[in-house]
């Protein structure tokens, strides 16, 4: 009996240092608060009655974790372990989702819910500190390697299930019961399902020996002064801010679109039909346009492709225009539209992910990088927080016009960056 257990202890210990019982889960759980966030609160929002100024302002702040994450990034460091800060994490937003689904059936939803999500976006936001850490310290440079592809495909798939399966869950309960009761339900199965993963991960995560809390670092202002003497780091940074301004407005308004009735404009989707068509369908479209774009870098490097991917991000934007105008039935046609515009941003967000990459290496690429990444959360955030009064001013029309006008801005900034010959 005491040979058994030893032997099922051994085994228990070696699956738990092995990638593959923890690398899919870890990313899969990753993408489920942050498309909680950006996603679902957006569709749950606009189906409870908040105007679209509302509802892009108050979602369009959830963006600020991911903004300022790089100053508090070196305190995830040195206070505990990125294991600590995994489980604790997955925990709180556990709890920050079985909050919002409780808020909703009371008199102070908006209120209540809405600070449940900051909970979640800060949990969120310090979770991917520390994933990307234990990626880094529980795997060898050659698992590494291996494992990159599983890392962004089950992020992917947690995306699907988010903003795909999860919407059209709660689609059909809103045809049930009404609309609060749907939601909190289906938030709610959300926080049991991180509950689950945080209980998982507590016996699947490794133990690295390395990862200790670290003292914090005095670099701050050596790595300020590495990132603005870099070369063209005025021009980096409006890049950064100003490439998606015409899809950061897009993505925050694009779902509220489809829900809002033809009288007012919109398309008069069901929330069923936004899961398939723009949680499931456009969503492996910006997949698919993303490994398309991959593959063509690698073989011929980003300057070859760095227009068509500029035109590609862009030009598709001119689906919404259609749509808004025609206000077709079939879903066939809307499901087209809505592939084709994020295939299109798949393909060209390559060249921005990139870009970023290219003007990060050097000294202190790791944190330069995440300096990037803020300025990108920053770039989404912003002009999200002014899409939805722009489309209660301008009409839907009129501001899928707007949307389109401001691609000129993407080109700009596209022609001012310098690239060299060698990113690939």
């Amino acid at each position: 009996m005491a040979n058994n257990m030893d032997s099922y202890t051994f085994h228990a210990k070696r699956q738990a240092n092995t990638p593959i019982a923890w690398v899919p889960s870890l990313y899969f759980a990753e993408a489920l608060p942050y498309m909680a966030v950006m996603t679902l609160s957006v569709v749950m929002y606009t189906n409870l009655g908040l105007t679209n100024t509302q509802l892009a302002l108050y979602t369009s702040w959830l963006y600020l974790p991911w903004v300022i994450k790089p100053l508090w990034s070196p305190l995830v460091d040195s206070l505990r372990t990125k294991r600590w800060w995994i489980l604790a994490m997955q925990l709180l937003v556990g709890a920050s989702l079985a909050a919002v689904a409780l808020s909703l059936q009371t008199a102070m939803w908006i209120k209540l819910s809405l600070a449940a999500f900051w909970i979640m976006a800060f949990s969120s936001a310090t979770h991917d500190i520390a994933a990307d850490g234990m990626y880094i310290l529980g795997l060898s440079e050659k698992d590494q390697a291996f494992y990159v592809g599983w890392r962004s495909t089950f992020y992917r798939i947690g995306s699907i299930f988010c903003q795909g399966l999860l919407v059209i869950m709660a689609g059909y309960l809103e045809k049930r019961y009404n609309v609060p009761v749907a939601w909190s339900i289906t938030l709610g199965l959300m926080g049991a399902i991180m509950i689950v993963l945080a209980s998982w991960h507590t016996v699947m995560l490794p133990r690295p020996a390395n990862d200790v809390a670290m003292p914090v670092a005095s670099e701050n202002g050596n790595l300020l002064r590495t990132f603005l003497s870099k070369k063209g780091v005025f021009t980096a940074v409006l890049f950064m801010l100003l490439f998606r301004l015409p899809e950061a407005q897009l993505a925050k308004m694009a779902q509220p679109f489809m829900l809002r009735s033809q009288a007012e404009g919109g398309l008069g989707l069901s929330t069923m039909s936004v899961g398939y068509a723009y949680g499931t369908l456009g969503a492996i479209g910006l997949l698919i346009g993303g490994i398309v774009a991959g593959w063509l870098v690698s073989r011929n490097g980003l300057r070859r492709w760095w227009w068509p991917m500029v035109l590609a991000i862009s030009l598709p934007d001119v689906v919404y225009v259609y749509l808004a105008h025609a206000q077709p039935s079939s879903l066939w046609i809307i499901n087209a539209c809505v592939f084709t515009e994020q295939f299109g941003y798949g393909f060209g967000f390559a060249a921005y992910s990139l870009f970023l990459v290219y003007f990060s290496r050097g000294e202190y690429s790791t944190s330069v990088f995440a300096i990037c990444t803020a300025f990108q959360a920053l770039g989404m955030m912003l002009p999200g927080m002014i899409a939805g009064h722009l489309a209660d001013t301008l009409g839907w029309i009129n501001f899928f016009y707007f949307v389109c006008v401001c691609c000129i801005a993407t080109f700009i900034v596209s022609a001012l960056v310098k690239l060299p010959e060698d990113v690939s």
